[in-house]
């Protein structure tokens, strides 16, 4: 099995910093629906209505990608303990250093990346 210490650093220092977003997206979430609840509900009409409900969407989708991407380096941490970090969960065959490089918390060699969106 190759050396993969690097690639557990990053995945650990991304780990840290997707921690420390996720309670920052919850709080702009939270500061979102308070404004809203002080605002005319009728979004469409309400000037500030449409700027809090874009926020709110926009607070949303970071907090959910940023989610999955915790999900994501989790995994691949799992991997590195297990010893299956760096071959593709398809085929198996080794993942190209520089795609870890790009991307270390991949589960999927270039071939199979489409498939698995990743």
């Amino acid at each position: 099995m190759a050396d993969y210490e690097r690639f557990r650093l990053l995945l650990e220092e991304e780990r840290q910093l997707k921690l420390a977003l996720l309670p920052a997206l919850r709080a702009d979430i939270a500061a979102a629906n308070s404004a809203r609840q002080g605002a005319n509900v009728d979004d469409e009409h309400d000037p500030e209505g449409a700027t809090i409900a874009f926020e709110l969407s926009q607070a949303s989708a970071l907090l959910n990608q940023s989610s999955a991407g915790l999900d994501q380096v989790e995994a691949a941490l799992t991997r590195i303990a297990d010893g299956t970090y760096g071959s593709c969960a398809v085929c198996g065959r080794p993942i190209a250093e520089g795609r870890l490089e790009a991307r270390p918390w991949t589960p999927y060699c270039i071939d199979h990346a489409a498939a698995g969106r990743s």
